[in-house]
């Protein structure tokens, strides 16, 4: 895969990662890559609180790939710790290379460091594309997911 560098997320990256987050047909709908004001709000959120990991796979120093990871402490599951993967995208022009596994085996190995004993992570019922990857990658549709949007 070449020069490909997994590290945390910097300000500077907020366009490529929104840019890749509105990227998609469901992306498009909700995301304003024109303004990135609540997107630096987010980010001095989520910088601020040691259980997110907001990560970039950087090539050549160009922002290709970004995911977020989110460590719970938890009582069920005799107190187990789990992480939660959310908002994985990878640049239109790296799809297929591989980069996506890359980055969730990163998720599981920072997982595991952390003392998770479950990953979890959810996809939008329409995106089945993305359904037979994390199959793929040994997770499970075990779940049901509801949200409310308030």
């Amino acid at each position: 895969m070449g020069d490909l560098d997994i590290r945390a997320a910097v300000p500077d990256d907020l366009s490529a990662i929104v840019g890749m987050l509105a990227d998609d047909p469901l992306g498009a709908q909700r995301e304003s890559p024109d303004d990135l004001t609540p997107y630096l709000s987010a980010f001095e959120r989520l910088s601020a609180d040691p259980n997110q990991r907001l990560v970039v796979a950087a090539r050549e120093g160009r922002v290709v790939g970004t995911l977020q990871l989110t460590i719970i402490p938890g009582l069920s599951r005799r107190g187990a710790t789990r992480s939660i993967i959310e908002g994985v995208r990878i640049h239109a022009d790296e799809r297929g290379s591989g980069l996506g596994t890359r980055l969730i085996e990163w998720a599981i190995e920072e997982s595991r460091h952390q003392g998770c004993q479950l990953v979890q992570l959810t996809s939008d019922n329409t995106r089945t594309d993305a359904h037979r990857f994390y199959e793929r990658l040994g997770f499970s549709a075990s779940h049901v997911g509801f949200k409310l949007q308030l």
